[in-house]
Formats: C-alpha cells, sequence, structure tokens
C-alpha cells in the first residue's frame, strides 16, 4: 500500500460548537494509525483554534479524513501533500 505525507490545517473559528469539536476529536481518533503528529493552538485574541495534522496514509484515506473534517460545522479544512 502506497502512502503520502500530508498536513491538513485545520481552524476552528468561534461559532464552532462543542458538537464539531466533540466530532473532530473522534474522526482524529478513528485516524490515529496515520497519524504521525499533531499540534493545536488556541488563538484567544481572535477567538479560533488553529490544529495541524501530519498524515502518513494512503491517498484515499487523507481525502476521507480531510473531507470529514471539512463538513463540521464552524470548522474550516485544507491539505496539503508532499511531492515525495
Amino acid at each position: 500500500m502506497e502512502t503520502r505525507i500530508a498536513l491538513i490545517g485545520i481552524i476552528i473559528d468561534g461559532s464552532g460548537n462543542g458538537e464539531s469539536i466533540d466530532k473532530l476529536n473522534s474522526i482524529l481518533h478513528e485516524s490515529r494509525e496515520f497519524i504521525v503528529g499533531r499540534m493545536g493552538v488556541p488563538y484567544r485574541e481572535r477567538g479560533i483554534s488553529v490544529i495541524s495534522v501530519i498524515l502518513d496514509a494512503p491517498n484515499d484515506e487523507i481525502s476521507k479524513i480531510s473531507g470529514k473534517i471539512g463538513m463540521l460545522t464552524g470548522v474550516t479544512a485544507k491539505t496539503m501533500y508532499s511531492k515525495a
């Protein structure tokens, strides 16, 4: 199975409710076998949180994870892929 390295950048805005945050954590937990690392930074002055997630996974898994995250209310996600 060929895998790629990807970074999912996630921003949770102030309107992100507890349900969305719980769903996000659930998605990340379900995908834990592909997660290399995760870092979250609350930006209180702006009322947002920024999370970066590094994955080593097949393309379809990366797309599935990113798509699920991007559908959450108050959550924006963008994915970057390594050329390697």
